[in-house]
């Protein structure tokens, strides 16, 4: 059986994205118990028509329950947690022992998978787990390959899920409280503002009492901040240890982000599985996942102890290509494809195509552009304004257009 490949969606446009682009399913937030407050997320009732579109098209739908509850969540909890049973959740994402009895109780036949919130990091408690109910475990994101092994291999019937590629957190698998005491805004509860990406000025008290700047070097001041995670070299090793979901980061990053991310990973696994380890001499991959926004790259502990996890130069670097347009209609027997403008761009222009089909990073030279209307337009700058992009290349709804910086 094919690992599964799993993607984040803030909200339904997200998720339409997300399968448009390869994801076998996708993990969402409702609008309670998430830990991604500021994502859009979902209300009930889009959760109940996010199901039915994820099933219709052979797709899972996981839900994230994953705060660690306090004694007034329970009550509300019980009846969130029937709720995603009665629509057909394939699982209920959760990380709070609590509320997995609760599962258990009020809802036995919604599967649970374990968060990676919960630290599972040996056997032992994987089996502990399994034993108290739970389908899946996503492991923590300090394991190695070789532990991640050990712990599928002690724990047969267990799903085995880790994440693969996206943000990490300076504190041990999440549990962060820096949030919490620079804003009080609770990390554990879905309100985390990201505090380890901030910019920061170590002083030191010298001996008259007077407070001296401590200067970092060139690598700048950044000195809580993370790599951003990429494991896409080593997928097969993944598949090797008993890996049988490999998670995307980033329920609040934007539509193109995922769109990039997702169509890579979802190229390099169907190589893979072509090809076998074949699949890593193409340099395809990492060259399309640094197309988009990101911190400098590690594979963490995947291979091994690592002590350079920190991203010390900047909080987030800008990627080689910019979103431009978002394609609303196929190109049609007029020759031209309804387009939505994202970014600014002008007559001349090289657009690259970004499309799980074969037109993907095709090269779109900019020669003629109408408003809806068929008013000549050669400079792009309204936003969101709808255009007809005439192209001989096949465009689909759903693709995107990009332009390189």
């Amino acid at each position: 059986m094919k690992a599964e490949l799993l993607a984040p969606a803030g909200n339904f446009s997200k998720l339409k994205t997300a399968f448009y682009f390869g994801a076998d399913a996708a993990y969402v937030g409702g609008k309670r118990f998430s830990l991604r407050a500021q994502a859009g997320n979902f209300t009930d009732e889009e959760l109940a028509e996010a199901v039915r579109y994820a099933h219709e098209r052979g797709k899972k739908l996981y839900v994230t329950v994953n705060i660690l509850a306090r004694n007034d969540d329970i009550k509300e909890a019980a009846e969130y947690l029937k709720y995603l049973e009665k629509i057909g959740a394939d699982g209920a994402i959760i990380s709070d022992a609590g509320l997995i009895a609760l599962a258990g109780e009020v809802a036995p036949n919604l599967p649970v998978n374990l968060s990676t919130q919960a630290n599972t990091l040996n056997y032992k408690a994987a089996s502990l787990w399994k034993n108290f109910g739970v389908k899946r475990v996503i492991l923590a994101r300090e394991l190695s390959l070789k532990e991640i092994k050990e712990i599928a291999e002690a724990n047969e019937g267990l799903e085995i899920e880790t994440f693969i590629h996206g943000a990490m957190c300076i504190s041990y698998s999440g549990r962060c409280l820096l949030s919490d005491y620079r804003t009080g805004r609770k990390s554990n509860r879905g309100e985390c503002v990201q505090a380890c990406r901030w910019n920061y000025e170590i002083r030191e008290k010298g001996s008259s009492g007077a407070f001296m700047e401590m200067e970092e070097d060139e690598r700048g001041t950044y000195i809580l901040n993370s790599k951003d995670l990429c494991l896409v070299d080593i997928l097969d090793e993944l598949i090797n240890a008993g890996v049988c979901s490999m998670k995307i980061e980033g329920r609040m990053k934007s539509e193109y982000y995922l769109a990039t991310v997702i169509n890579a990973y979802r190229r390099a696994l169907d190589e893979l599985y072509e090809k076998g380890a074949e699949y890593k001499k193409n340099p395809l991959y990492k060259s399309e996942l640094n197309k988009t926004a990101h911190r400098e790259f590690t594979t963490a502990y995947l291979l091994g102890e690592n002590d350079r996890t920190e991203n010390f130069t900047d909080s987030q670097s800008v990627g080689t290509h910019k979103f431009i347009a978002s394609v609303l209609e196929d190109t049609n027997e007029g020759g031209y494809a309804l387009i939505e403008m994202r970014n600014r761009f002008v007559g001349g222009d090289v657009l690259e195509v970004l499309s799980p089909s074969k037109a993907f990073n095709a090269q779109i030279v900019v020669l003629k552009m109408t408003d809806e209307k068929g008013n000549p337009v050669s400079d792009a700058k309204l936003v969101q304004q709808k255009l007809r992009l005439y192209t001989s290349v096949r465009l689909c709804a759903g693709d995107m257009l990009r332009k390189k910086i």
